[in-house]
């Protein structure tokens, strides 16, 4: 298919492998090493999270930032196979029971992230999974019982969306950063008037 040798094909697999590219299986081939490393589940930065409130909203400030950017991005990039990725995620999230749906609210933004084609985006992105998750999962637990933050924060999804699959990248991305926003807001008015909020860890499945 190439039109080269096969000596040729195997020095090229074995510089990749050399290289940490492609990762070899005995008896099955050769295959894409996973490029973005797990995030470490005990990391300072976590135990930071949970330690100090303040860490909650320096994440939303960052989160603001990326996702924005990253929904520019998608809306100028996504093709038909991020299109349908985010769709589903989409509508998966949208019928979900608002109170436990945590993680597909995170795979949503997940997945508009991974259309902007920005491998290093997608990789800062993927090193605060952890984190993002469990900031999703504040979001959820303190707004997802509260019908006027709820309501705001669908309205969001929804225009997050739209903008992603109609390719205006300026929409999608003040809607992406306005939704970490009003979370952000939200949360801090709920923590000033109540003294705390909910900050649960995601059990894994």
């Amino acid at each position: 298919k190439l039109g080269v040798s096969r000596s040729i094909i195997r020095e090229a697999l074995h510089e990749l492998h050399g290289r940490g590219v492609i990762e070899t299986r005995h008896g099955k081939g050769s295959f894409v090493a996973k490029i973005i490393a797990e995030p470490e589940d005990n990391s300072p930065l976590l135990q930071l999270f949970f330690g100090h409130s303040r860490t909650l909203y320096d994440l939303f400030e960052v989160r603001a930032q990326l996702e924005g950017q990253a929904a520019n991005l998608a809306a100028q990039r996504a093709n038909e196979k991020d299109h349908y990725k985010i769709t589903k995620a989409f509508n998966a999230m949208e019928i979900a029971d608002p109170l436990t749906n945590a993680s597909l609210d995170y795979a949503f933004h997940q997945a508009i992230a991974e259309a902007s084609h920005n491998p290093v985006l997608v990789h800062v992105l993927s090193s605060l999974k952890e984190l993002m998750l469990h900031s999703v999962q504040a979001s959820v637990l303190n707004l997802g019982h509260r019908e006027t933050f709820k309501q705001q924060i669908d309205k969001h999804h929804r225009q997050i969306y739209h903008a992603v699959i109609s390719g205006q990248g300026e929409w999608a991305q003040k809607a992406a950063m306005a939704h970490v926003q009003h979370v952000s807001d939200a949360l801090r008015q709920i923590e000033k008037e109540e003294l705390s909020i909910i900050r649960a860890l995601i059990e894994e499945e």
